[in-house]
């Protein structure tokens, strides 16, 4: 199983979730591959944004040495569940599917809400990670 997590600039919401998921796969054991990116390019090559590796770090989950990247039409030959934060997430990556079956690996985070984006709020970090945890836990039970 190969995964992909994306939100706006790969530095906050879907860094979390990649190393949240990873730890949990790496946990049970399973080999997965989990990744994450961002559909805007503006912070290619950076680390994730400060606060998130804090509060990852202060659960155990390290994430200092991933590098965002920016979610190209190309990645969807690598991924069998690209899973985005938000609905404009989900738009932009949309439009790069060629496929219905490209489209068919495309969808939220969560099933029926939307990850908020604490980059302007430091006050979101730690509910975003605690959200992000409980639904990694899920989904990984989900795609066994």
């Amino acid at each position: 199983m190969k995964i992909l997590m994306v939100c706006l600039g790969n530095i906050c919401r879907s860094p979390l979730a990649h190393g949240i998921m990873q730890h949990i796969v790496d946990e049970k054991k399973l080999n997965w591959e989990i990744d994450s990116a961002g559909t805007g390019d503006w912070h290619i090559g950076q680390a994730p944004d400060r606060r998130s590796i804090a509060v990852a770090k202060k659960y155990g989950v390290d994430i200092s040495g991933q590098r965002a990247q920016h979610f190209t039409a190309d990645l969807f030959a690598v991924y069998d569940k690209i899973l985005v934060m938000d609905e404009q997430n989900y738009k932009d990556v949309l439009k790069l599917a060629k496929t219905d079956a490209e489209r068919a690996k495309v969808s939220l985070f969560l099933a029926d809400d939307i990850v908020p984006d604490p980059y302007f709020d430091d006050a979101l970090f730690e509910p975003v990670y605690k959200m992000v945890y409980n639904r990694c836990l899920t989904l990984v039970d989900v795609f066994k």
